[in-house]
């Protein structure tokens, strides 16, 4: 793939993304993008296009860590840019998208599919064995009561 140069009068697109165990995804949000690059890298990606008003759109973003290129993929629609990119490192969740700590204006996080997946697994654990010892509890407690002493409803 042909290197893309970075336009002299270009923006960037507003940018969200969420982290999953084993993916990234990055939405770029642009209106009728058009001449769409999208560069790949093992630390970091470059999208290039333009808008429904002709701007050239530039984004190059340095990943946190490190993805696997060939296991990527972009997905072009009316109003937005859907990446997939894949972790080198599953199960390791991701406290920002950038390698700089800095975030810049144009990136946000996509709380509307954020999931805290990282602890999924033990919550659900500790759930169950807090299930279990509520039936063991439940079944310490001896006899039921005889409820004699309740008044016969079939008058």
């Amino acid at each position: 793939m042909p290197k893309i140069v970075r336009p002299d009068d270009c923006q960037p697109a507003k940018t969200i993304w969420f982290d999953r165990k084993k993916y990234i995804t990055i939405n770029f949000l642009i209106q009728n993008p058009k001449d769409v690059q999208v560069d790949f890298q093992d630390t970091k990606i470059i999208l290039s296009c333009k808008d429904a008003d002709d701007n050239n759109i530039y984004n190059e973003i340095e990943f946190y860590a490190r993805v696997y290129k060939n296991d990527s993929r972009e997905k072009v629609g009316d109003r937005t840019i859907n990446v997939l990119i894949r972790k080198v490192k599953d199960n390791v969740a991701w406290p920002r998208l950038t390698k700089d700590t800095a975030k810049p204006a144009w990136l946000s996080v996509d709380f509307d599919n954020w999931r805290d997946w990282e602890h999924e697994e033990e919550d659900g654990m500790a759930e169950y064995e807090q299930y279990m010892d509520m039936l063991s509890d439940m079944k310490k407690k001896g006899e039921p009561p005889s409820m004699d002493d309740l008044d016969d409803l079939s008058d």
